[in-house]
């Protein structure tokens, strides 16, 4: 008797904060990969399957993504080069 079947996995990458494109609110966004592996005798042996998507802590919303996409935003929470170019941050109050 062999078993086997699938399991999935959930990272979350990084948290940014961007203007959602459903409700229109800035706020907090959870990057997410979702990793779906093969099993043999309840042992995951390799991924079949990989998404990305970002989750809109206000409403719920979530937006599917390609590799790149979530790439380019692991970047931009980690400060680096990409900067600013993907969603929108919020804006810091004025000091004089």
């Amino acid at each position: 008797m062999i078993i086997f079947g699938t399991k999935g996995y959930l990272y979350q990458l990084a948290i940014l904060t961007l203007v959602c494109g459903s409700c229109g609110n800035p706020a907090a966004h959870t990057l997410r990969k979702r990793v779906t592996k093969f099993t043999l005798f309840f042992v995951p042996l390799f991924p079949i399957s990989t998404k990305y998507a970002t989750q809109c802590t206000f409403c719920g919303a979530e937006q599917k993504l390609v590799k790149e996409q979530a790439d380019h935003l692991v970047l931009q929470a980690a400060g680096g080069p990409a900067g600013q170019e993907y969603g929108q941050p919020q804006q810091q109050p004025y000091q004089s």
